[in-house]
């Protein structure tokens, strides 16, 4: 996985884990990391086992603002 350094406005957003990796792995297709975006869900699925997991596992592909 890489850093893409996108940023992503999360703040704000309806914290529920799904919503936020939906906004995330949205933006990332849309900048044309589509590998990343699917990478980030598998990602999260496998290793995430805490929201705060999950959270700093979406900060290892994008910049939350």
């Amino acid at each position: 996985m890489k850093q893409t350094n996108l940023e992503v406005k999360l703040i704000g957003e309806n914290g529920n884990i799904f919503n936020l990796l939906g906004i995330v792995s949205k933006e990332l297709k849309q900048k044309g990391f589509l590998d990343e975006a699917n990478q980030l869900w598998k990602d999260v699925q496998e290793n995430a086992k805490s929201y705060e997991e999950a959270l700093t596992i979406i900060q290892e592909y994008v910049v939350i603002i």
